[in-house]
Formats: structure tokens, sequence, C-alpha cells
């Protein structure tokens, strides 16, 4: 290994600050010691221990609640991690996101279906009213549909895949719910999803998501984007 792929200091202590979270079960939600006292147990600088949780802060492995402290992050459990440098918003970039989700979320919803998580149906149904709020709101509620339905499937990593997607490209995302703006559609579709699902009709539920990404993909593809990022 050159000396240019050693861990820093910072990325080293962040690693070090994660096995603090494991070590001790800490939660989402649970509070962490603070800088001055990790610098102390890592005999370190408070600004070095300050440096690591930015860097974890940007995963969301800790967040930071001004005049409170630090606390364990939503992302501690994450495999797949949304780069926070995210790119320009343009039709191609929002175009390529619902390819993508085309590619996996029918075979995501199949699975729902034929696995049926009961923890996760009842997700997915209170998730299912996010399609009747504005696009910065309905990103802000509890748990995104598509996540949702992910979680039914009950496994973890499909989960996180289609949550880092949405993450990454979460301007993207606002863009899509923007131009497919018919809300009573949106959430008519997302209850017919849940419906072949809780009736573990994996082929209904497959097509129907299909339909329903495909009917999104070519609202973006006529719209307007007047920010110069139109396709060729």
């Amino acid at each position: 290994m050159s000396y240019a792929d050693q861990p820093s200091l910072s990325e080293r202590l962040a690693d070090d600050i994660v096995e603090i979270i494991r070590t001790e079960r800490l939660s989402p939600g649970d509070a962490l010691a603070s800088s001055r006292e990790l610098a102390k147990r890592f005999e370190v600088t408070t600004p070095t221990v300050r440096e690591a949780l930015r860097r974890l802060e940007a995963m969301q492995v800790v967040e930071f609640r001004h005049g409170s402290g630090t606390y364990v992050g939503p992302g501690v459990e994450r495999r797949l991690l949304a780069n926070p440098h995210r790119p320009r918003t343009s039709q191609r970039s929002v175009l390529e996101l619902v390819e993508a989700r085309l590619v996996v979320e029918p075979a995501v919803a199949a699975e729902a279906a034929r696995i049926r998580l009961p923890q996760g149906i009842e997700q997915l149904e209170h998730a299912a009213a996010n399609a009747l709020f504005p696009p910065e709101e309905s990103l802000r509620r509890s748990v995104h549909f598509h996540v949702a339905l992910a979680t039914a499937s009950g496994n973890a990593l499909l989960k996180e895949t289609v949550e880092a997607l949405l993450q990454v490209r979460a301007r993207d995302q606002v863009e899509i719910r923007h131009r497919y703006n018919d809300r009573e559609r949106d959430h008519a579709e997302h209850l017919e999803i849940v419906e072949a699902v809780r009736d573990g009709d994996a082929a209904a539920a497959e097509a129907i998501t299909r339909e329903h990404l495909t009917a999104i993909r070519d609202t973006v593809l006529t719209a307007d984007f007047p920010d110069g990022g139109e396709l060729a």
C-alpha cells in the first residue's frame, strides 16, 4: 500500500467511533460522548474528532443537534451509502434515475408479494398516502413508498439499495414528483401495488410497478427542462 493509500487519522478515528456505536449497541437517536470526551479517550485533538464526526455526518451515521450534542444517525446500519456530493439535476439525470428504478423496483415488488413481510405490508399501507403530498413534503415523511415496498420483501439489502438510490438522487426524485404531479393517479397506482403485494400476486405487483414507473419515464421524456440539461 502506498503512502497515498493510507487512511488519514480522521478516517481511522471515524472507524473507531463506529466501533464504539457497535460495541455499546447504540441505536439511531442515542447520544454519543462529546467531542472532548472522545478526544480524551483516543488521545487526539478535539478538531480531529470533529473532522471524523463530520465524515460520519455526511453518511448519516451521526447527526448533530444544535445545543444538544451528537447522536447516532439513521445511516449507522446501512451497507450502501449515498454520495453527499450530489450531481446537478437535468433531464438526463432524472431520466437516468427513472430507468434505474425500472430495472430494480418491479422485481423488488414481485419479491415483496412473494414474501409479504407483515410489518413491511403495514408500513407500505401507511406510506401509500405519501403520493398525496407535495414533492418536498413527501420526501420528508417517515418512509418513502418504494422503500417500504422493498422493506416488505424482507431483504434488508434490497431495502437499502432502493433507499440509497433515492437518497443519492434526491433532487432528481423531487423533479420527478414535480412533473408526475397527478396526486390522485399516483396514489391510486400505489394502492394497486399495495393490493397486489397483500394478495401475494407477484406477477401483478411486478407489472403494476413497471407500468407506474414507465408512465413516470414517459412524463419525464416529454417534460420541459429549462436548465439546459435536456436530452440531445
